[in-house]
Parts: C-alpha cells; sequence; structure tokens
C-alpha cells in the first residue's frame, strides 16, 4: 500500500542581524588579537625566560652558588632618590644594566670602602663583559659623600636613598646590616642575589664565578648600555 501523501514541513530560522553579524566578527578578531598579543609577549620574554632557568635550574658546570638566590626576586620600587649635587633621579633609570650594589651612610668606614673596593674589582675582574655591569652606592643618609673616596668611585653611579626608603627593595641576612652585603639587581630591576655579609677577597673570587655565570646565561637578551 503505497504511502499517504503528507505536505512537506518547512522550518523558518531568523537570519542574524547586521549587528549581531558585525559583534561576532569583532569579537573574533578581538579574541585571536589577544591570543596574537600574548604569543608575542611570550617569544619576548622566552631568552630571559630560558637564561633564568640555566642559571636557577641546570646551573652550569655543576658549581654551588655562593651568593644567596632571592625568591621571590624584589622588584625595584617606585623611589625618588638624589645624586650627589641634590638633583633628583628615579631609580628606574638604573634598568637595563646588571648591577652590583653597596649600601652604607656617607661617611663610609672602613667596611664601606672595603665594600666599595670589592665591587670595583669585582666589576673590573669581568674582563669585556664589565660594561654589561654597573657599580651602584645608594647613600643612606644626608650627609655629604667624603672627597677622599672620588677616585674609587670613578665610573660608579652614587645615589642618595634615605634607609627607610630601601628597606623597601633590598634586606641583609637576618643578623646583619645592609652595608654588610653586595647586591646583585638584573637588568629588570629586580634584586637577585645578596653575596654573604662582609666578604672577603676568597670570597670575592667565588662572587666573580657566580657573576660570569649570570652574564654568560644572560648573554642572548642582555646587551652592555641601557
Amino acid at each position: 500500500m503505497a504511502a499517504s501523501d503528507e505536505p512537506l514541513g518547512l522550518t523558518v530560522h531568523s537570519m542574524p542581524s547586521p549587528n549581531q553579524a558585525l559583534d561576532g566578527a569583532e569579537g573574533r578578531r578581538t579574541a585571536m588579537g589577544r591570543w596574537k598579543m600574548i604569543a608575542v609577549m611570550l617569544m619576548c620574554a622566552s631568552p630571559v625566560i630560558a637564561s633564568y632557568f640555566t642559571y636557577y635550574v641546570i646551573r652550569p658546570e655543576g658549581r654551588s652558588v655562593y651568593g644567596e638566590l632571592i625568591d621571590p626576586q624584589r622588584e625595584l620600587p617606585k623611589i625618588v632618590a638624589t645624586d650627589r649635587g641634590g638633583a633628583p633621579v628615579d631609580l628606574a633609570t638604573l634598568k637595563g644594566q646588571w648591577l652590583l650594589v653597596t649600601v652604607a651612610d656617607a661617611a663610609c668606614d672602613t667596611l664601606c670602602e672595603q665594600q666599595l673596593y670589592l665591587a670595583r674589582q669585582l666589576r673590573e675582574s669581568l674582563g669585556r663583559e664589565k660594561d654589561r655591569m654597573d657599580r651602584v652606592w645608594l647613600v643612606s643618609d644626608a650627609a655629604p659623600v667624603p672627597e677622599r673616596l672620588n677616585n674609587g668611585l670613578h665610573g660608579a653611579t652614587v645615589l642618595r636613598v634615605p634607609a627607610d626608603q630601601l628597606s623597601k627593595w633590598l634586606a641583609p641576612a637576618q643578623g646583619h646590616s645592609l652595608a654588610e652585603h653586595l647586591y646583585v639587581v638584573d637588568p629588570m630591576g629586580n634584586w637577585m642575589m645578596r653575596f654573604p655579609a662582609r666578604m672577603d677577597v676568597a670570597g670575592a673570587s667565588r662572587a666573580k664565578r657566580d657573576l660570569d655565570r649570570l652574564l654568560r646565561a644572560s648573554a642572548s637578551w642582555d646587551e652592555p648600555g641601557r
């Protein structure tokens, strides 16, 4: 028996309005743009991430680290310092170079002079890589810097920052003072290492190995100058 003829059923779907179509296309473009931006940021950051992975995880040559690695690293705070002439200097201008930082009051006692000397010798010992690292003395009070230090400070950056402001960024090991350490800051302004308190010449030799490794690990993305 033949099937009885039935009327053909039609379902009518409403078409999206022009505004709805445009909104959908715009949303897809926005999402695609965000993914592209994230991809670019990852590509830019990958050399930095790789160098830190090399230093922190792989640790070239299997040697132990002499300096204490700061975890988590401390980002450079928004602090306005003053130079030796009293002019304001934004500490953010220090970014772009590795920094070897000394902290002491302006009177600069025997320990201070020793720290400044070791910082100068450590930088010079880096040879052709020394232009990738700056010496910085952060003076923690308002007293004048003695003229006797001028020769040793040639080529160094000297900035005056109140002690209470410095504590927002740097910190000594327990039981010690800020002036007893040398501090290492990466080109992004992150305090990432602290050398042992009252480091002597033998310790400075070990500190040099740390600095050599840091500069070698960051060679793919860090260049001399800011």
